[in-house]
């Protein structure tokens, strides 16, 4: 395999391989979260303070993120939608489909979106070296910041794995680790109703919603924030980005 480093240096890839790449990225996106409720079992059992999975306030602030993201579909849709209802959201992205999808990602700091950070390739991080994972968060950074020109300074590990070997990389990165306490499993095309009524159901003050722009055919997510946005404005919660809403005392 390649090594990460060299990827950036490419500056013409013919469009055959960005489909190939691409198809591969779904199929280990799809591997990745067949068994990730088991994996998001052990990240809860580490407990730092480096480490939100919500977080408690008396203004009604809640934050909604996407992982795995940009996509040329559903990003500018989700953007759309966010647009709608006047609202912020946070963007886990991962490297290589910012580096494919450079407008895309561009568009997203520019409509007011925070952008974190989801490695360059979407990896299992338990299962790759500490030089590796390092290398796939500061990969990740290097190339949201030539495309936005800022930094990323909050991060979510593929799957939600953490524990106290990764926990120290990222903490030497300088980074905050970002789970959720709401899983909308769009990923897994569960229906849009579904979604909606999870989410307004166990919606808090200091949640932190997990859903996904980056996702096969027929993706429920967009009709499912059409559900639950407007519901849950209208219950008085107000939606910001991950920075803000970790910050609130």
């Amino acid at each position: 395999m390649e090594h990460l480093t060299s990827f950036k240096k490419k500056r013409v890839v013919p469009v055959i391989i960005s489909g190939i790449l691409s198809f591969i990225f779904f199929l280990n996106l799809f591997s990745l979260y067949s068994y990730a409720d088991n994996k998001f079992c052990e990240a809860k059992c580490v407990s730092d303070i480096d480490i939100y999975r919500n977080h408690d306030n008396d203004c009604m602030k809640i934050a909604l993120t996407f992982d795995d993201g940009p996509h040329p579909k559903y990003t500018p849709q989700i953007l759309n939608i966010l647009d709608k209802y006047r609202i912020k959201a946070t963007f886990f992205a991962v490297g290589i489909n910012a580096y494919y999808y450079p407008d895309t990602l561009r568009e997203v700091s520019k409509r007011g979106h925070e952008i974190g950070n989801h490695t360059f390739s979407h990896p299992h991080v338990n299962q790759v070296d500490n030089d590796h994972l390092k290398e796939e968060i500061a990969q990740c950074e290097e190339t949201v910041y030539g495309v936005t020109d800022l930094r990323t300074r909050v991060f979510r590990p593929p799957e939600g794995m953490i524990d106290s070997s990764i926990l120290a990389i990222v903490r030497e990165l300088d980074y905050r680790v970002i789970l959720w306490d709401i899983d909308t499993r769009d990923w897994a095309h569960t229906p849009a109703e579904d979604i909606a009524k999870n989410v307004i159901e166990h919606i808090k003050p200091g949640s932190i919603i997990l859903m996904h722009d980056y996702i096969g055919s027929n993706s429920p997510t967009c009709e499912a924030m059409n559900i639950f946005i407007p519901k849950l404005i209208e219950m008085g919660y107000k939606f910001v980005v991950i920075s803000e809403l970790i910050d609130t005392k």
